[in-house]
């Protein structure tokens, strides 16, 4: 009988190869991070124009309000009661609105999806994974899209001359805390919803506070009662944080009740998440 001659034999994807390894841990290491490692995988190879999206939308935002309106505006008051361009105090705005975005884009249709449509997470806490496990992932991952939305308009506002201090370096941290809180929020918010058609109402929530939390003018051009109104918006501590980092007039009080405000958010959001999630997957 003849021999047959030996097959090349073609090495895997490295991609593939640590997809494989990852999933091949043992019960005890199976931790969240695999599921955020297979929904990185998953989005960027199958869907990376969602993410292009999610980082092209507010930098055209920028530069078509920021830099086109921005000359026709001039200056206007900042933190701290100096003027500066109109530019400079929109892009703030504009960096903790794409961090909201990426979260609620993140946690809303996707989770809606994974839940009732392609039935995920059925087989996912046939596996080690828990419920518990599964809200931390997917607000993790959100908070990480959040990360990385926020860092690439950070480094387009320092491109464009928008940035006008040192400390602009913790508008990263501010917006991430910025993802996290509305990510928990969102995924709350999808465990409660019951078709397609609900996601007109993260619409009818979303836009107003990207209108109407003084992203595009200052607060003070309000009226008192309306400020405070603003003020308890949940995006509004997002932009006044990062503005104030930008421009270099940060105020330890006021930075302190914002980060508060946003994370007092993320956790009750989280706990609702939790405990819905454990009760839409528990037979």
């Amino acid at each position: 009988m003849a021999a047959h001659a030996p097959t090349e034999q073609v090495p895997p994807s490295p991609l593939r190869a640590g997809r494989r390894a990852l999933f091949a841990l043992p019960e005890r290491a199976w931790r969240p991070s695999a599921l955020v490692a297979r929904n990185f995988f998953v989005e960027v190879r199958a869907v990376p124009y969602v993410w292009v999206s999610g980082l092209l939308e507010p930098v055209l935002y920028l530069l078509s309000i920021g830099i086109g309106i921005g000359h026709l505006v001039g200056k206007v008051p900042g933190p701290g009661g100096t003027l500066v361009p109109y530019a400079a105090f929109v892009a703030p705005g504009l960096l903790a609105t794409s961090a909201m975005n990426g979260a609620i884009y993140e946690c809303t249709t996707n989770i809606f999806a994974k839940l009732h449509w392609a039935k995920l997470y059925d087989a996912v806490v046939a596996t080690p994974l828990g419920p518990t496990d599964i809200a931390a992932a997917e607000v993790g991952f959100a908070t990480l899209r959040s990360f990385v939305y926020a860092g690439v308009f950070l480094a387009t506002m320092a491109a464009l001359g928008d940035v006008r201090s040192w400390w602009a370096v913790l508008c990263l941290p501010s917006a991430t805390l910025v993802g996290a809180a509305f990510a928990s929020a969102g995924f709350a918010a999808s465990c409660f919803m019951r078709s397609w058609t609900d996601f007109d109402k993260v619409q009818l929530v979303v836009m107003p506070l990207f209108l109407f939390s003084a992203t595009f003018y200052p607060l003070s051009e309000l009226p008192r009662w309306l400020q405070f109104v603003v003020e308890a918006l949940p995006l509004y501590p997002g932009v006044a944080l990062c503005r104030e980092f930008s421009l270099g007039h940060p105020s330890a009080a006021a930075a302190a009740g914002y980060i508060a405000y946003l994370a007092a958010l993320a956790v009750l959001a989280g706990e609702v998440s939790r405990r819905r999630v454990r009760k839409l997957l528990t037979p």
